[in-house]
């Protein structure tokens, strides 16, 4: 049984992307990465990894390419400059939130003997740096077990395009529930309730979850993704609260750039 570690690229370093690269690395996989600000890539190159160029440049000699991107437009941007590149044998592992339309659509355009497994992930950046990630895969991932496990916890949704989807369910439940939160304060203070006391009694509740998350430190969701991820969802079916949680997040340019937190804030 071969042990040597594939060889990966990863595109994408944004504060999901970077530390999980930064575990691949450290695990022993020779690395290869790109982000369109190559200045974010410093610290995997001070740690060994190598620097592409472009897309392609990345991807050209890699067993694993490895995707880490902000939404369905920009991971098809970064497609159309790899899929021409990619080589028979290749994984190609997309751990951005895109639903599966888009997962579906990428994965009709590969060259033949290329895999597309779709394994977004549900965890902020402390759990990508630990290796904690809830890792929600779809499709054939036996000849990239071990590299997911490098990230966190895996879960086998099915065919192509079922971790997409299942991301978008959990996801939304858990901006929902941080929507639900900020609300419930926001009646708190109205009845004249400390602020502290509502989220304590809150969160020995059954939106405790929620609550956890609606004051998390370590976590840095930004509150744009999680309205680009709801928008993902409503367009798929009618989800009247949900589209009102969307209403909700954009209602404030000054906290797109915010943690999902800021909205309970």
């Amino acid at each position: 049984m071969d042990t040597t570690p594939q060889t990966i690229a990863f595109l994408g370093l944004g504060s999901m992307g970077l530390p999980m690269a930064r575990r691949l690395l450290d695990a022993g996989h020779p690395l290869t990465v790109w982000n369109r600000t190559a200045a974010k890539a410093a610290p995997l190159i001070e740690a060994g990894a190598a620097l592409a160029a472009s897309p392609a440049e990345a991807v050209r000699d890699a067993e694993v390419v490895i995707t880490m991107l902000a939404d369905p437009a920009a991971v098809r941007a970064v497609a159309a400059e790899l899929v021409p590149v990619l080589r028979p044998g290749t994984t190609w592992i997309d751990t951005s939130t895109i639903g599966p339309d888009a997962i579906r659509e990428l994965a009709a355009r590969l060259p033949e003997g290329v895999t597309l497994v779709d394994a977004p992930v549900m965890g902020s950046v402390d759990r990508a740096a630990s290796g904690e990630l809830l890792v929600l895969a779809g499709g054939d991932t036996a000849p990239v077990a071990d590299v997911l496990a490098r990230l966190g916890s895996v879960t086998a949704c099915g065919g192509p395009g079922d971790g997409a989807a299942l991301k978008l369910v959990l996801i939304n439940a858990a901006v929902g529930g941080v929507a639900l939160v900020a609300e419930s304060l926001r009646l708190a203070a109205a009845l004249g309730l400390p602020r502290e006391l509502a989220l304590r009694t809150l969160g020995a509740g059954p939106i405790g979850g929620a609550v956890g998350r609606a004051t998390a430190t370590g976590s840095h969701f930004p509150v744009a993704l999680a309205a680009k991820d709801v928008a993902l969802a409503s367009a798929v079916t009618e989800l009247p609260l949900l589209e009102a949680v969307h209403r909700l997040l954009v209602a404030d340019p000054a906290l797109l750039a915010e943690d999902l937190g800021a909205v309970a804030r």
